[in-house]
């Protein structure tokens, strides 16, 4: 099989595939996207499933489709992934799948499922002096990446709190860097906040002296998303894949303990670096799985990157939710 995909994603990918013999049909794929984020945490756990070849996603889709995951470390850049029709579906914050579906004046994404709730937020240094919204005028912030659901989140709020915000500069400059930057420039002095996740959120609680000024404890973080393309191609698919996810959801809630240590590994896998298991355990106090994605909470987050100026106009959402 020959997969023609841009370099982006070759480099930041992770693929799991098997070799059968020439007699063998090939099996279909299913091409699934997350993040190495804590949010992300049903992809983190199917993945580590897959990888220890006792697949949650594989036993609802049988043995004749084949799971290939995908690690990317920001919404617009799985989007964009799916838009060229690199991966059938993927983990990935509201809002860049929101725009993907204006984008595409609706016709090429779907929200399958909600997945997580919780865990983002604005730390700001606490060397910093600021104790209150005001104090951010003339600061610098962080989010993950332009476009993404916290830097959405991110500028909307600075605009309720009367400050003006542009892509270059305003009252408040928001500064798009990866995670791992975040944390060093949160370090040395370069930013002053960052709007982020976890377990980012909690590193810079514990390590770099920050203070948590906004917790979105309520927000939809994590929502579960499908091509229309492999909808209409595989409809049975997508039904053991949503089967397959509230199962994920299931063991998440019924069996932390188990979830925390299958993520840590995960994360120590995907990072090559150590994931503390403690560290996993305080992220999960901050964080709600779900299957469930409300309309008016999609809504919410339109009317939030029209305030933060990515979007002119709030379009009808109601061909966006998949309903089975």
């Amino acid at each position: 099989m020959t997969m023609r995909l841009p370099a982006l994603f070759l480099a930041t990918s992770v693929a799991l595939t098997a070799c059968g013999g020439s007699t063998d049909p090939q099996p279909r794929l299913l091409r699934i996207g997350h993040f190495p984020n804590v949010t992300h945490a049903h992809g983190l756990l199917a993945h580590h499933a897959t990888r220890q070849r006792q697949g949650v996603l594989e036993k609802h889709l049988g043995p004749d489709v084949k799971v290939q995951w995908y690690v990317f470390h920001a919404g617009p850049s799985a989007m964009e992934a799916m838009l060229s029709g690199a991966i059938d579906a993927t983990y990935v914050g509201p809002n860049p799948a929101l725009n993907a579906f204006v984008r595409s004046r609706g016709e090429e994404v779907r929200i399958l499922a909600g997945a997580t709730n919780g865990g983002s937020g604005l730390v700001v240094r606490a060397a910093a002096g600021i104790e209150k919204p005001a104090d951010l005028r003339g600061r610098r912030i962080a989010t993950p990446q332009f476009g993404n659901t916290q830097d959405v989140a991110c500028r909307a709020w600075l605009k309720k709190q009367g400050f003006t915000v542009t892509q270059t500069g305003g009252d408040v400059l928001v500064v798009p860097a990866e995670h791992s930057d975040q944390l060093a420039m949160f370090l040395n002095g370069q930013i002053d906040a960052a709007w982020t996740v976890e377990p980012w959120l909690s590193r810079l609680l514990a390590e770099a002296g920050g203070r948590l000024l906004v917790d979105e404890e309520d927000a939809v973080t994590t929502v579960l998303v499908v091509s229309t393309a492999f909808l209409d191609r595989e409809p049975e698919a997508v039904r053991a894949l949503e089967q397959g996810h509230r199962d994920l959801t299931r063991r998440l809630v019924d069996d932390p303990v188990g979830a925390q240590h299958a993520i840590a590994d995960e994360l120590s896998t995907l990072t090559r670096r150590t994931m503390s298991l403690d560290l996993i355990r305080t992220c999960w106090a901050r964080l709600r799985f779900t299957d469930e994605v409300r309309v008016e909470s999609l809504v919410t987050f339109l009317e939030a990157a029209r305030d933060a100026g990515f979007l002119t106009e709030v379009p009808d959402v109601g061909r966006l939710l998949v309903r089975q």
